[in-house]
This record gives structure tokens, sequence and C-alpha cells, in this order.
């Protein structure tokens, strides 16, 4: 894979640092009241879409740093630890001796649903100035976690004009919006060079209820758009041609970060000059095989798998 030479990193990102207390339900209901019910089992692991997208593409064997804020805890260390088992550079990362580092807890259904709750601390002290002075030194910038990193929002409009400037592609994932809102996007959409949406993102970021017309609506501003769609795998178009690529078939312990293992397959085959048809197929592979084991990191392949399944 060939990388020009100035360029310290492939790959940076503003990470959404945090830590994922997944519970496994099973058929479990939780009841209020102080009523206690049993559970199948818990886990904890890095968590964070930005994180668990960072380290995706690091395990592909991209150079992958970005900004981030932990707390002065001992959860700090499983998002640190996380990232650099991985190959994920993380000396961006800075630590806030007045927030705690940020928590999601996914509650898992047997039947593969899942509620999140989060817990921002630290995750949004993500400053401009940390992320301009990276973009310098990268070839990539994936903007993630768009509406839980607030304070980065009203400044991607320069970060992206500067991005633009050094002769960086942009790719984006939004992710959910907690407020529901799915304000912001259109004014920096047109400079992203590839969008992320999930179906029901789509449908909501475009104002369409009918999926197909909420695609039509997004293809047109969007160069290359890649839509996942869980167990059916993925459709992406470039500049209108479209392409679909199935899911593997895997044993699934959970579903937590394939979205965002998915970005970084696609990334990494944008980055290695392959066609959006290929980049898709990396990218569904990325995405299926991280659903393997529980959490975002540790079922995500390496290059060399990758290279079997495909």
């Amino acid at each position: 894979m060939g990388r020009p030479l100035q360029k310290e990193f492939d790959v940076v990102t503003a990470m959404d640092m945090c830590v994922d207390f997944l519970v496994d339900m099973g058929d479990t209901e939780p009841e209020f009241g102080q009523t206690e019910k049993l559970i199948r089992g818990y886990n904890m692991e890095m968590g964070g879409s930005a994180c668990i997208f960072a380290s995706q593409c690091a395990r592909l064997g991209l150079r992958t740093t970005g900004p981030g804020a932990v707390g002065n805890d001992i959860m700090s260390e499983i998002v640190l630890n996380g990232l650099k088992a991985s190959g994920v550079n993380t000396a961006y990362v800075r630590t806030n001796q007045m927030l705690k580092t940020g928590l999601g807890l996914g509650l898992n259904k047997c039947d593969g649903n899942r509620s999140i709750l989060t817990y921002m601390g630290a995750i949004d002290t993500v400053e401009k100035e940390w992320l301009e002075e990276l973009l310098p030194k990268t070839r990539h910038l994936h903007i993630c976690s768009y509406y839980l990193l607030k304070k980065l929002r009203t400044s991607y409009p320069d970060i992206i004009k500067q991005a633009k400037r050094d002769g960086i592609s942009i790719s984006l994932d939004t992710n959910w919006d907690p407020d529901e809102r799915w304000d912001g996007i259109w004014d920096i959409l047109p400079d992203v060079d590839i969008f992320f949406p999930n179906e029901n993102e789509v449908r909501y970021i475009s104002g369409e209820s009918d999926l197909v017309n909420a695609i039509s609506r997004v293809a047109e501003m969007a160069p290359i758009l890649a839509v996942k769609r869980g167990a059916r795998g993925a459709i992406a178009y470039d500049h209108g041609e479209k392409f679909e690529s199935e899911a593997l078939n895997v044993s699934v312990a959970d579903t937590v970060g394939a979205g965002d293992s998915f970005d970084g397959g696609f990334v990494y085959g944008f980055l290695d000059g392959l066609p959006v048809e290929h980049c898709l197929r990396i990218g569904t592979a990325c995405g299926s095989l991280s659903t393997r084991k529980s959490g975002g990191r540790a079922g995500q392949p390496d290059l060399s798998e990758i290279k079997r399944y495909l």
C-alpha cells in the first residue's frame, strides 16, 4: 500500500473515548420499584464509535490516531489499553482531572435488540485546535459521533475547509442523535467524500420516511454513500452507481460497533485506491466479523484474515 512519505498518519479522528458496559439481558425486562431480576452476563470493553473505528483501521495496518480525553480513573485504562492493543497511536489523548471517563451502558436482548444509555463525562471536551494540529499530518479525516462531540460541531465547516486545502479526504458517520434533531449535516455533506449512515439515520437526516426516497436525496449530495443494513449487509452509491454486499454468515455475540468496523474497512479500501465495490466488500466483512465477540473491538479482523475471506 503506497503512502506519501510526508504524512505521519493515514487516518485521524476525534475520539469519543468511553467504556462500554455491556449487559446481556437475555429475555429479562428491567422493572423499577426495587425489583431484582437476573441477567445472563456482562462485559466491559473499550467503547466509543470513533475509538472502535480507529481500532479497526489500525488492525488493517493504517497508521491511526486522534485527539480525545479520558478521566483520571480506572475506566481510562480500559479505553487506552484497548486502543494500544489494536495499534492506535494514543499520544494525542489528554487526561481531564475534573471529569470521569465516559461510559456507555448497553442493554442487549437475546433477540438482537439493544438500548444504550450514555454518560458523557470527558467525551465532549475535544477542542478544535486539538484536531486542527493533526490535519497536516494525515491523509484522511473521519468525522464520527457528530452529535455527541457538540463542541466540535460548529467548528467542522472550518476544519473541513482546512482539510480540503491540505488535500485530505473526509468521511462522515453521524451516529445517532440523542436529541433526535438531525440538524447541521446538510451544511457539511457536500464537502464529504464518503457518508456512512445506517438505514434509520439516512431516513431521519433526509426527512424522508421512505428509504428509497431518503437514499436518493442524500446520494445527490454525497459523492460516495454507503448505507449499512445490519444483517442484510450494505449498499453503496458511487456517483449514482449502485453496489450491494451481503453480510458474512457468522455466529453473532453482539452487534456493538459493527457499523464502525464497517467504516474502518471501507476507509482502508478507499485509501488503498480500490474501487467502491471492493471497499464495500471489505467494510461488510469487517462489520460482520466484528460481531463474533462481545464488544466493538475484540472480534475485529486484521488484514490477513480479511484477505482470506475476500
